[in-house]
């Protein structure tokens, strides 16, 4: 299985509070956000790990080539400024064609021991084709724009959703998807779409089976204050 990696955001507001490092080189817990999740999917049978970075991260691309170097990780990454995540994903997709893969983007925090559950669920989903993809989802609500998922009593994913009165769950971030997901990313960009939730709901309106799978908690690092709720989570 393959994993990618968005890290091409700029981590503006995380500047505006006096962040100084870059979103993917900010430590939670004693280590490096891309570290963590390159580690834990190295953990996870990673065949490859596939990163995107923006042409201003200079420290990024530096450290990204370091890993590349030593050689014991097999690791791709592309240095390219897009206008959103549904175009980093875009840039990835050349590496994604093959086999099943997992994306995140660079500051997805979660529980190690639920990724592990969630990797196993998709493994047995996909061996079996009972669906064609896996998403991280949570009951824990704490964005500014959360992108609310409705899903049935078989946590068959049915709407991906800007507003809900009565929220179950939203989306943590987590993609788990098969190659068939890249035809529907491609007539995305075709369209001049270019946000992830809209990718989401091109997948659901293109028959694509979507799974949901309950995370406890799913954490981005958008604030300085998120760094110190992350390392509280994690130790928790």
């Amino acid at each position: 299985m393959k994993y990618a990696i968005i890290a091409a955001g700029e981590g503006s507001r995380l500047v505006q509070e006096g962040i100084v490092s870059p979103k993917p080189l900010i430590e939670v817990a004693g280590e490096k956000l891309i570290d963590r999740l390159i580690r834990i999917f190295m953990a996870h049978g990673a065949s490859e790990i596939d990163v995107i970075c923006n042409q201003q991260m200079t420290a990024v691309a530096q450290h990204l080539e370091q890993i590349q170097q030593m050689g014991d990780i097999p690791l791709h990454f592309i240095v390219k400024s897009t206008p959103s995540s549904m175009h980093s994903m875009w840039e990835l997709s050349r590496w994604l064609g093959d086999e099943p893969f997992v994306l995140t983007t660079v500051d997805t925090i979660f529980r190690e021991s639920e990724f592990t559950s969630y990797i196993d669920c998709f493994q047995t989903l996909v061996a079996k084709d009972e669906a064609d993809g896996l998403m991280g989802v949570t009951d824990y609500i704490d964005d500014e724009k959360p992108l609310y998922v409705a899903a049935d009593d078989q946590l068959k994913i049915t709407g991906f959703l800007d507003s809900c009165e009565n929220p179950q769950y939203i989306s943590g971030g987590i993609y788990g998807l098969t190659p068939r997901s890249l035809t529907t990313l491609s007539k995305c960009i075709e369209r001049g779409e270019s946000r992830m939730r809209n990718f989401q709901r091109a997948l659901v309106n293109d028959g694509l089976r979507l799974q949901a799978f309950p995370f406890s908690k799913v954490l981005d690092v958008d604030h300085a204050s998120d760094i110190q709720k992350a390392e509280a989570f994690l130790k928790g």
